[in-house]
């Protein structure tokens, strides 16, 4: 188990200083995406086509970033050679910045649709769901950010456990709205383009509960992914036993 503070006492300096830096470069991007996402959900309800293409001109900022982060990655593993909880932090920052960038992409997508939907001018029914799911899974976003931040892997596992409730009400959203779209044929077009919006969202949840689970693997060195929340709860707590999953354990994922 490491903490921020154990992670950054080497006999050298220099290597210090590029492992914070990288590190830091990390949060950045993730709070420019962050914001990202909370534009594109604001465009998408305040009909601002402005503001929606601020959030598509961002994206070009946001892969260059990533390749930025990737470059000094390779960096480090080429002339430091890390072991131990150093190379897991180069390796849970050069996945973590897949999923932001993927994660500016659906916010990107989102913003799409608020121009389309501007365009068109009528608001069609969604907007409550989107605006709830919105912030959820920005919020996500912020607190796997924070987890990666302090190396906290109680926080990330909240992030994984919340992501369950995400799953639940977006299916719940799609129900409710195609009964809707049934009862009223008219408002197909403009409610799919609302569905695809959700299903932005919860692909953005989907991606953070990743960046939780790679602070759990970079602080308590298991890879939880694929495991579950009931076992993920046990790695992080301390109490996982060797005993294999057995038939539907993992269903709570």
């Amino acid at each position: 188990m490491i903490s921020k503070e154990g992670l950054t006492h080497h006999i050298s300096a220099q290597f210090n200083a590029e492992l914070e830096e990288v590190r830091s470069h990390l949060l950045a991007m993730g709070g420019l995406v962050e914001k990202q996402v909370n534009d594109a959900v604001t465009a998408l309800i305040e009909a601002d086509s402005g503001l929606a293409q601020q959030v598509r001109e961002i994206d070009d900022q946001i892969n260059q970033m990533e390749r930025n982060i990737d470059e000094e990655c390779l960096r480090i593993l080429a002339r430091r050679q890390p072991a131990a909880s150093d190379l897991r932090l180069i390796i849970s920052i050069s996945k973590s910045v897949i999923d932001l960038e993927r994660i500016g992409d659906e916010a990107t997508k989102i913003a799409r649709r608020a121009i389309q939907l501007c365009e068109e001018g009528e608001a069609p029914r969604g907007y409550v769901e989107v605006r709830h799911i919105g912030d959820q899974v920005r919020n996500m976003v912020r607190d796997a950010l924070d987890a990666f931040a302090r190396f906290d892997a109680d926080l990330a596992l909240s992030v994984a456990q919340y992501d369950k409730i995400i799953d639940r009400e977006y299916k719940t959203a799609l129900r409710e709205l195609a009964t809707y779209m049934m009862e009223d044929p008219r408002s197909i077009s403009r409610v799919l383009s609302i569905i695809w919006v959700l299903r932005s969202l919860e692909r953005i949840g989907d991606h953070a509960r990743n960046i939780s689970e790679l602070v759990i693997y970079l602080v308590r060195g298991t890879d939880v992914r694929h495991m579950g929340l009931k076992r993920m709860k046990e790695e992080v707590e301390g109490t996982l036993s060797e005993t294999p999953n057995v038939p539907g354990e993992t269903d709570d994922k």
